[in-house]
């Protein structure tokens, strides 16, 4: 591995994605709210701006999913950001539930006018039509599967699980519709390219993982050093001026190792990468919410 990164330009745009934009822009007209899931990791990052051209002025909820790996400081300021007209912002960590059951009470609170006006024109118990949406792995169906207390959708940790739209009958008084995960054509910058990675939305096979790991041990050092050090027991007085070195020394620390003792770069990008997906090395959250 040489020690300096080249910039790679990441883009995975698959030819089923376009045909979930059309699918979804269609959809949105038959529902009442959107809830749109982001990683709380990278709250920005995994917003898709294709979708705010699709809902438009729908009444909208914006989950902070997998807030359980992002710090938990940082999950409010970015709620309080969210947070504007006919737009509420909650966390969810949808593996183990928490939060999940508060977004169909937001929902209906959302809803509350519309439902009482048809009560009052005789249509009571009227349903309403939510959909989901959201970039590739962030969680939707995880999150489906977790309000509806049963498997009603295909789940995985990899990107592009769910390929078509999927209604789901909560119960009597609201649906689902899951979409599947969209990303869009090209990516503003190499951050939000790199970010995305990171948390496996874009299929590994296509990236760089050892660069990528240099790029996330760099990031890591600049707010989460402290994490990384513990995390690998790496001496506070360990000397480095280069990403690679700190890598190196997580390879040595865990026997990422090939004949001769020389450092296995793949076997270490890859066993960081997945750590740091799994939360591993700490609750992290690696964008900050904007000043209002």
């Amino acid at each position: 591995m040489e020690n300096r990164q080249n910039s790679t330009n990441i883009n995975w745009y698959p030819g089923h994605m376009a045909k979930a934009r059309r699918e979804i822009s269609e959809a949105v007209k038959l529902v009442d709210v959107v809830i749109e899931l982001v990683d709380a990791r990278i709250p920005m990052a995994s917003r898709n701006p294709i979708l705010n051209e699709i809902i438009a002025d729908k009444p909208r909820i914006i989950v902070l999913n997998k807030a359980d790996l992002a710090d938990k400081t940082e999950n409010q300021k970015w709620i309080n950001y969210f947070n504007i007209e006919n737009q509420v912002a909650l966390e969810t960590n949808s593996s183990q539930g928490a939060g999940v059951k508060k977004v169909v009470d937001v929902a209906y609170e959302l809803m509350k006018d519309k439902l009482e006006k048809k009560e009052k024109k005789g249509m009571v118990g009227a349903s309403i039509k939510v959909m989901i949406v959201g970039i590739p792995n962030v969680g939707k169906s995880t999150f489906i599967n977790k309000i509806a207390g049963k498997s009603t959708t295909e789940t995985g940790n990899k990107p592009g699980v769910t390929k078509k739209n999927q209604w789901v009958r909560l119960n009597e008084r609201i649906q689902l519709l899951d979409t599947p995960g969209v990303l869009w054509p090209k990516f503003d910058d190499e951050v939000t390219a790199r970010h995305l990675a990171y948390i496996g939305t874009i299929k590994d096979t296509i990236i760089d993982i050892e660069e990528l790991s240099l790029n996330l041990v760099e990031e890591l050092l600049i707010e989460n050093k402290d994490k990384l050090f513990e995390r690998y027991k790496i001496s506070e007085d360990f000397e480095y001026e280069m990403p690679i070195e700190i890598l190196e020394e997580i390879g040595r620390k865990r026997g990422c190792l090939v004949k001769g003792g020389e450092i296995d770069y793949t076997k270490v990008a890859n066993m960081l990468i997945d750590e740091f997906r799994n939360g591993k090395i700490g609750a992290i959250t690696l964008e900050k919410a904007p000043e209002k």
